[in-house]
Parts: structure tokens; C-alpha cells; sequence
């Protein structure tokens, strides 16, 4: 009769340990989910801010030449004040800016 309330005990404690085990696991899928999801929720949020932006972007460029219009401006500006190389590389930059953004504007 003992031997067969060990052999209960036993089978009763593999059931718990296996039960054990089984929570840890769903707790730990249940976590890599709720990161996962916050994940998608930041990159979507990522995503809407960079597509807002690019649109204004792209809404500023396309509907007036302001933009390249004042870059010329500031890059003849620099040229007869002869402005330190750091402002040439940086008005450098905003050509390359403008020209990517067209050319995604062009593409879309």
C-alpha cells in the first residue's frame, strides 16, 4: 500500500513540475509577445512620424521652389563671403537632401 502511495506521490509531483514548467513557458512567450507587439506599435509609430514628415517634405518641395531657390542663395552667399568649409559642406548636405527627396518624390 505504501508503494503505491509513492508511486501517487511521485506521479503527483511530475504533474507538478510539469505544470510548473508549462507556466514558465507560457509566461515567457506571453512576455516575447507583449515585446513584440510594443515593438510593432513603436516601429508603426516610427514609420506615421517619418511618412508625415516626408510628405510635408515632399509638399514643401513639391509645391514651391522655395527651398532650392534659398539654398542657392545661401551657396552664392557663401562663395562671396567666403564662408569657412564646414557651411560648404553642410550646404553641400542640403543639395544632397533636396535631390534624395525629389528623386523619392519622383519614384513614389
Amino acid at each position: 500500500m505504501w508503494a503505491i502511495i509513492d508511486q501517487y506521490k511521485e506521479k503527483l509531483n511530475l504533474a507538478a513540475t510539469h505544470e510548473q514548467r508549462l507556466e514558465d513557458e507560457y509566461a515567457k512567450v506571453s512576455v516575447l509577445q507583449v515585446e513584440r507587439e510594443a515593438r510593432e506599435r513603436v516601429i508603426y509609430s516610427l514609420h506615421r512620424e517619418v511618412m508625415m514628415w516626408m510628405d510635408r517634405f515632399a509638399f514643401t518641395l513639391n509645391g514651391s521652389q522655395e527651398l532650392p531657390r534659398l539654398l542657392a542663395k545661401a551657396k552664392a552667399m557663401a562663395d562671396v563671403y567666403s564662408a569657412p568649409e564646414e557651411v560648404h559642406g553642410l550646404l553641400d548636405y542640403c543639395q544632397h537632401m533636396i535631390n534624395l527627396m525629389a528623386h523619392i518624390i519622383r519614384n513614389r
